[in-house]
């Protein structure tokens, strides 16, 4: 079935600003509140959210095999459970109905008014129901980097690197959608040269650039999912601010890895952009040396090229850009990953959500995290306001953005953005 659209010489009778992440093109999904406080599956175009239960129940889907409330839900798992085809017979529908061709919608105000609404008239929430969250560590960069400033900077990347994609399973219970403030963690550290641990607030609050993808229902416990088939469980993608601890992280993640230093908080961006409206994007990822085995072993183009920015916005003052990176820079993609993650027989459900891992490019500018961006703290950055960072400030708001661009057109995820807050402390 073809994707009509993403035709990059469609135009909407709905205004999308210039340099918009959200052109007819995206079409992304995600759930939000009305100022009549209903919840609601819905879309974007340009600055407008689009109501597509309301669409439903008028009709517009008239042809597609929908059950009666799919876009009347508080999340996207039964659409998604509904699979690709459905994912792309509904959005290919919504770009009609958007047409600046298609009076059907247009020139029906009542309607109009019922469908869209202004994108300050609504609240975004999370998209899905995270059962289950995992992170992965996927940027040979950023390991490498890691691996320089912890352990033997000649064996940077440990043995097991270069042939599986490395993660850990995380906490879905603080995964949040951006607007929703962070507080700063308390836990155990170990102050440098001593020998007993202290309980307090973590001192090294530090953000990580990543984007993460939507699973659907993929497998049934005891069954892999073949590298040639991953793609086709995996929904759309968001941006992901994986939170983290450093000091916090640096004394418990042995011999286990990442635990309270992780799972404190983890923000996205509200809009799903799905893997069809990225299709414009392919590019090939990284060549693999040594080759993976077989059961990871792909052709063809497996990553995309996704511009990546982070800002951090000190409180009362403007965001200053530190860090720029691309999301083609991983070295496993996100089909290994699936693959991977299911070879042992895992199950994967619809709204599953896998985390890249750091996105780190080859040059300091590049880099996706305060840890590498300061080396450690050793190099401050400084900000338009005169002020220097080390980590994390309290009252500083971290600001991540991503789009794509070609010579025929732009298309984004909006952004995600969570500002930290002191230590919650219940009174």
């Amino acid at each position: 079935m073809p994707i009509s659209a993403n035709d990059t010489k469609r135009k909407s009778w709905v205004e999308v600003p210039e340099n918009s992440d959200f052109p007819i093109q995206n079409i992304p999904f995600g759930v939000f509140l009305t100022k009549e406080y209903v919840v609601t599956v819905g879309t974007r175009i340009g600055d407008s959210a689009i109501d597509l239960g309301a669409l439903q129940q008028l009709n517009y889907f008239e042809g597609i095999e929908l059950t009666d409330d799919m876009f009347m839900q508080d999340t996207l798992n039964d659409f998604i459970s509904d699979g690709k085809k459905t994912w792309r017979l509904v959005r290919n529908r919504i770009a009609e109905i958007f047409d600046k061709n298609n009076p059907k919608l247009r020139d029906n105000a009542k309607h109009r008014d019922i469908v869209i609404f202004k994108m300050d008239e609504v609240e975004m929430q999370l998209p899905v129901l995270i059962g289950d969250y995992t992170d992965f560590y996927s940027s040979k960069e950023h390991a490498t980097n890691v691996g320089k400033m912890f352990r033997d900077p000649e064996n940077a990347l440990l043995p097991n690197w270069l042939h599986i994609p490395v993660g850990y399973h995380g906490r879905s219970s603080t995964i949040i959608p951006s607007g929703i403030p962070v507080h700063r963690p308390i836990g155990q550290t170990l102050p440098a040269g001593e020998n007993t641990p202290v309980f307090g607030p973590s001192r090294l609050i530090d953000f990580e650039l990543e984007t993460a993808f939507i699973t659907t229902d993929a497998n049934v416990m005891g069954e892999m999912i073949p590298i040639n088939e991953a793609e086709d469980y995996i929904f759309g993608m968001v941006l992901l601010n994986d939170w983290s601890a450093r000091d916090i992280q640096k004394w418990e993640y042995v011999p286990l890895g990442p635990f309270l230093a992780k799972s404190f908080a983890s923000s996205i961006s509200p809009w799903i952009v799905t893997m069809d409206a990225l299709e414009p994007f392919r590019v090939a990822s990284p060549k693999q040396d040594p080759s993976p085995l077989p059961y990871l072993q792909q052709k063809g183009k497996h990553s995309f090229d996704i511009h990546l920015e982070v800002a951090i916005q000190p409180e009362n003052e403007k965001p200053t850009v530190i860090g720029n990176s691309n999301f083609k820079y991983m070295y496993w993609t996100m089909s290994q990953q699936l693959t991977h993650h299911t070879s042992n027989g895992c199950r994967v459900n619809s709204g599953d959500m896998m985390g890249s891992g750091t996105i780190s490019g080859p040059t300091p500018n590049s880099y996706g995290s305060m840890l590498e961006l300061t080396w450690g703290g050793k190099n401050p950055i400084k900000l338009n306001d005169g002020t220097e960072r080390k980590f994390i400030n309290d009252n500083d708001t971290v600001i991540m953005k991503g789009f794509c661009q070609n010579g025929q057109v732009r298309l984004g995820f909006g952004e995600v953005s969570s500002k930290l807050l002191p230590p919650f402390v219940r009174k």
